[in-house]
C-alpha cells in the first residue's frame, strides 16, 4: 500500500494522530543521507531507534539526525545501550529516561529509552482570543502552535519505549518481562512500546509481549510484514505494540515512500523501518 493511504499527523478536540516510526539503524554504519531520506520521508512524529551510535562522539551523531531528519533528540543512545526516541515539534516532552537492563556476563548490554510525551489539543483556546494579548490565559500551560493558534496543555500523553532485546532466547524472555513491567510503571493512559524484539512472531518473547499489548501489525496490517533484512524480507523481528485504548489505524512496512527508491532502503541500513499512524482519544476528565 502507498503511504498516502495512512493518515498524517493531526490533533483536534478529541483525538491526536500519531505516527511513530521504529527503525534499527546499525550505528549509522551505512549511508548516512539515505538514512536520513527515508526518515523524513516517513513524516513521523516519534522515532523509535535500536542501535543508535554508542560509542566516540555518539551525541555528534545523535544530533545530526536529529538535525538531518527534521526532529528533536529526546533520549537514549550510549546511555540506554543504544535505543534512542526523537520526536517532532508536535511532542510535548514531559518526561525522559534511560533504563539499564541486568547484563548476563558475555552477552551485550541491552536498556530502554524511554519518554512519556504529551500531544496538544490543536484547537483554539477561547479563554484568550489573538485579538487581545493582554488578556489573562484560561490555560497557564498552553503554548503557540505553528499556525499562531494556541494549544491548550490538557494534550493527550503517551508513554514511549524504544527497546531491542537479547539474541539470547532466556535472556530475551526475561527483558520481555521488564519491558511491560517498565510500561505499566509509567502510569500514562496510553503507552507503546518498539523496536527490534530479536524475535518472531512466533518466538516467547514477542509472544509474552503480544500477550500484554496489541501487535500492530497483526492488529491494523498495512505496508508490508517482513523486516530483516532489506535484500532478502523473510522475517518480522521489529514491531510496534500499543496498549488498550490506543486505536491502530494501519501498522507495517511502508511502501511507496515520496522520493525513496528500493536503493535508498538498501544503504540505509541492515533493517527496513516500521511505521504505525495511531489515534489516541481524549480522556474525559475523572
Amino acid at each position: 500500500m502507498p503511504l498516502a493511504d495512512l493518515p498524517g499527523s493531526t490533533t483536534g478536540p478529541d483525538a491526536a494522530v500519531v505516527r511513530v516510526l521504529s527503525y534499527n539503524i546499525r550505528s549509522m554504519r551505512d549511508d548516512r543521507q539515505a538514512l536520513a531520506r527515508v526518515i523524513r520521508a516517513c513524516a513521523p512524529d516519534v522515532v523509535c531507534v535500536q542501535e543508535a551510535p554508542r560509542f566516540f562522539r555518539w551525541r555528534k551523531a545523535a544530533a545530526w539526525l536529529a538535525r538531518e531528519t527534521g526532529l528533536v533528540y529526546t533520549t537514549g543512545g550510549a546511555t540506554a545501550a543504544g535505543p534512542m526516541i526523537l520526536t517532532s515539534l508536535r511532542a510535548h516532552v514531559e518526561h525522559a529516561e534511560d533504563t539499564l537492563l541486568p547484563r548476563v556476563p558475555g552477552l551485550h548490554r541491552r536498556g530502554f529509552a524511554t519518554a512519556v510525551l504529551r500531544f496538544g489539543g490543536g484547537h483554539r483556546d477561547p479563554g484568550a482570543p489573538e485579538s487581545d494579548p493582554g488578556a489573562p490565559e484560561s490555560d497557564p500551560g498552553a503554548r503557540e502552535s505553528g499556525d499562531g493558534t494556541r494549544e491548550s496543555a490538557d494534550g493527550v500523553r503517551l508513554g514511549v519505549v524504544s527497546c531491542h532485546l537479547s539474541l539470547a532466547q532466556a535472556e530475551r524472555y526475561e527483558q520481555a518481562g521488564l519491558l511491560l513491567d517498565h510500561l505499566a510503571a509509567l502510569d500514562v493512559p496510553y503507552a507503546i512500546a518498539a523496536g527490534d524484539i530479536n524475535d518472531r512472531p512466533d518466538g516467547l518473547a514477542f509472544r509474552r509481549i503480544a500477550g500484554k499489548l496489541r501487535d500492530g501489525w497483526a492488529t491494523e496490517p498495512w505496508g508490508s510484514e517482513a523486516t530483516s533484512n532489506p535484500k532478502d524480507p523473510h522475517q518480522r523481528i521489529d514491531a510496534v505494540f500499543a496498549s488498550e485504548g490506543v486505536e491502530i489505524i494501519g501498522c507495517g512496512v511502508p511502501a511507496g515512500l515520496p522520493g525513496i527508491t528500493d536503493a535508498d532502503l538498501l544503504a540505509a541500513t541492515d533493517h527496513l523501518p516500521v511505521l504505525a499512524a495511531l489515534r489516541l482519544p481524549r480522556v474525559a476528565p475523572v
